[in-house]
């Protein structure tokens, strides 16, 4: 039996109208012809939206306790190739389920979350696919008293209570790491992005300095950076801690960094891999046509598009989360040029 759209403990329109100290009636108009109602009291009635979790629906007369065909995609980019390959896995994947898709960027400002959510609850979609764990809690809390399926992708968590579907980032970092110390290097630079709201990045940066530890490296502070992912910026980064004393090898957050740091190398005359060893994660497109080739880690974005894909229809369809809840994807290390041994190793 398929399930039906379950709106418990959400409040409406009602609950508003009580909330503002007006009728449901001025709640009703104040949605529909804003201008007819007086400025206090739409205010009145914005706030007590805001902090009930109201959300308009704005198909309930034609469409009501039936399913849209739509889910909602929340990725914290779409400027560059970070997620590229997975959206559109996961757009040809929900084709394939005769499925669409609404997709949404808040640009790692997990504060945006939140009308995010709002504007796609109010277009009532079947399920919502979202990137790592790092969330608001308040659009979280939106979409479970509206029984709205949820499903985590790009990174893995055995003990998380949501569906998740992705790589151990921990893990890639690891093995880019180890990489190029099993290379000989010693001196090597760290370049990750701002790790607080960014769980992907905290893992992987995690991951990178616990190898190094291991091995008995202790970066000093002057290697270990913060980059946004930007080649721009990277670039820009790269030019200063490479223009004096450079490391033998830098470790990236991802090829995006990877490649700047690539073109500033260039831009001062150094080789690679022979001056300097330079290593991504995530294997982008375009990372192994470049010169040299990126060295990085393989995270099979178009498979985990896929298997998202399949598990939001799937809870979607009968409000039961399929077994496995969890799925771990496979990662490789893709060894390229722009990596070697260090200098007289």
């Amino acid at each position: 039996m398929k399930r039906t759209r379950s709106r418990k403990g959400a409040h409406g329109i009602v609950d508003v109208a009580a909330r503002a100290g007006v009728s449901a009636a001025t709640v009703s108009r104040f949605y529909n012809q804003p201008d007819v109602v007086r400025l206090p009291t739409r205010l009145r009635i914005e706030q007590a939206a805001n902090e009930l979790g109201y959300i308009r629906d704005r198909m309930a007369g034609s469409l009501h306790n039936r399913f849209t065909g739509t889910i909602g995609l929340v990725v914290p980019t779409i400027d560059n190739a970070i997620f590229a390959e997975f959206v559109e896995a996961f757009a040809n994947r929900l084709r394939h389920h005769e499925r669409t898709m609404l997709i949404a960027s808040h640009g790692y400002d997990l504060s945006l979350e939140v009308p995010i959510i709002r504007s796609l609850l109010e277009r009532r979609i079947d399920g919502v696919v979202m990137i790592g764990f790092d969330h608001d809690p308040i659009p979280l809390s939106m979409l479970k008293d509206r029984d709205v399926p949820i499903v985590l992708a790009w990174n893995y968590n055995p003990d998380s209570t949501v569906p998740c579907i992705g790589a151990s980032n921990h893990q890639a970092a690891q093995l880019i790491t180890q990489h190029l110390i099993d290379l000989g290097h010693k001196d090597i630079g760290f370049i990750f992005p701002d790790t607080e709201f960014n769980d992907r990045a905290r893992a992987r940066k995690n991951g990178a300095l616990a190898t190094a530890a291991d091995a008995g490296l202790a970066p000093p502070e002057h290697r270990i950076l913060n980059c946004p992912y930007d080649i721009g910026e990277a670039k820009k980064l790269a030019r200063t801690i490479l223009s004096k004393n450079p490391p033998t090898a830098i470790v990236c957050g991802n090829d995006v960094i990877a490649h700047g740091v690539i073109y500033a190398a260039q831009s001062l005359g150094l080789t690679m891999p022979d001056d300097l060893s330079v290593a991504g994660i995530g294997d982008f497109r375009g990372s192994g046509d470049m010169e040299p080739g990126l060295t990085t880690v393989r995270i099979p974005a178009k498979r985990i598009g896929h298997l998202a894909a399949d598990t939001i229809v799937a809870i979607s369809k009968t409000g039961i989360t399929p077994t496995p809840q969890h799925h771990l994807v496979d990662i490789s290390l893709v060894n390229r040029n722009s990596t070697g041994s260090a200098p007289n190793f």
